[in-house]
């Protein structure tokens, strides 16, 4: 294991819910934990300060809690699907911790950071119709929290101009992704409206 990161046993975690075994929750607390080792010095962009892994946090729950999805393997990459984009994470790592299935995930909705930002938005919308079901949910989480916290709580150096073109190149993708699961669906739809400010 890399930058120091291991994994603490708890005897006293026994249930998610009464329905999952105890190892996909072992799973998806792996993952929250690796997600938050990985990201412990980052911070989100705006005035508020957020830990950066509340924001990984926030995707994994609103496909769980909004979009009624349950699969662990799809929670445990929503967690982690920031980590190899954003931090010296490796999809080695990834592959060797989580195991296959949840590596493929992480790398569906990870960008090529050697690419210029402008040609990482242009793919996104490009590979949004192909992706796995999984890394459709994921995207798709993803864009309703970062459109949320930019109409909350913006970057510090963006003005309504970046935040608008923000805006609107994430509906282009949610677009691109088409039907999925109506209810994040609707979710996005609301939460668009609400932080560009349309009645």
């Amino acid at each position: 294991m890399s930058e120091g990161w291991e994994r603490i046993s708890c005897g006293a975690v026994s249930t998610f819910n009464k329905e999952a075994p105890i190892s996909d929750v072992a799973l998806v607390l792996r993952a929250a934990e690796f997600a938050a080792h990985k990201h412990r010095e980052q911070k989100r962009k705006g005035k508020s300060g957020r830990p950066y892994v509340g924001h990984c946090i926030e995707v994994a729950a609103l496909i769980a809690d909004v979009g009624g999805v349950n699969d662990p393997t799809v929670l445990a990459a929503a967690l982690l699907h920031d980590t190899v984009e954003d931090t010296k994470t490796t999809r080695d790592e990834v592959l060797r911790e989580f195991g296959s299935a949840i590596d493929s995930i992480v790398g569906e909705v990870t960008d090529d950071k050697t690419q210029l930002r402008s040609v990482q938005r242009e793919l996104q919308i490009m590979h949004a119709p192909g992706m796995s079901g999984g890394a459709k949910l994921i995207k798709l989480a993803d864009k309703i929290s970062n459109v949320r916290e930019i109409g909350e709580d913006p970057p510090i150096e963006w003005d309504e101009e970046r935040c608008n073109t923000y805006f609107d190149w994430a509906k282009q993708v949610v677009d691109a992704i088409g039907r999925i699961n109506p209810e994040l669906e609707t979710l996005f739809a609301r939460t668009l409206d609400k932080s560009s400010g349309k009645p």
